[in-house]
């Protein structure tokens, strides 16, 4: 499996706990990431993802969406999508 570079948490929400992340690629409902960061090591499927507050199925590079994610990340994290 490799990884690719998909965008950085811009913010994080404790509750409901929820990444902000910057896409600069791709996104769609499904797909497997990987959160990394100094502190922060989390693999997790998308199974939530909002933009503005509405639910979406994929998002774009440029766009900027809500993940639900199961533990804390932290700002400047990088998103990795797993490629198989």
């Amino acid at each position: 499996m490799s990884e690719e570079i998909i965008g950085t948490v811009s913010d994080f929400f404790a509750r409901p706990v929820v990444a902000a992340i910057e896409l600069t690629a791709a996104l769609k409902l499904g797909d497997k990431i990987h959160i990394k960061g100094h502190t922060t090591d989390l693999e997790l499927d998308v199974e939530s993802m909002q933009i503005d507050n509405a639910p979406v199925e994929e998002a774009k590079a440029g766009d900027s969406v809500g993940v639900k994610i199961p533990e804390r990340a932290r700002k400047g994290d990088t998103v990795y999508k797993i490629v198989d």
